[in-house]
């Protein structure tokens, strides 16, 4: 079993705790349903905001999904003039068997725009767009 980095990224209409950890929550379970993750498998993970999202941390919405033994933590994203706002990203480090091309990485709702090159692996509803390698 290799630990592996998977990527994933949504987009918080609002900056409010609730939406936050709604949105996260959100990009989060898509991750791991994706990825036919479980908790136990997590390693660790990484939560990023732009910084136009800061009133409250994203990993509460872990917190609150019971990944009480797994470590978080939450940076904010470079401040690059001309990006993406209200951006929440995700960085899991799994323990997986699968390979680097097997995995998916998550782009919802406007966060699509973050990596086009990907394809379209399956759908997320009206909300957005889950994108991975094929």
């Amino acid at each position: 079993m290799t630990a592996r980095g998977i990527r994933g990224a949504t987009i918080s209409e609002e900056n409010t705790k609730e939406c936050i950890v709604r949105t996260t929550r959100e990009l989060l379970e898509t991750m791991m349903k994706a990825n036919s993750l479980r908790k136990d498998d997590i390693a660790c993970a990484f939560f990023t905001t732009t910084k136009d999202l800061n009133v409250e941390f994203p990993a509460v919405a872990a917190r609150q999904m019971g990944w009480t033994d797994v470590a978080l933590l939450c940076g904010h994203e470079m401040d690059v003039p001309g990006a993406l706002a209200k951006v929440v990203r995700i960085m899991l480090v799994a323990n997986t068997e699968k390979k680097p091309k097997e995995l998916a990485h998550v782009y919802l709702k406007e966060a699509v725009k973050l990596r086009p090159e990907m394809k379209t692996a399956q759908g997320a509803g009206s909300k957005g767009r889950t994108a991975g390698r094929k």
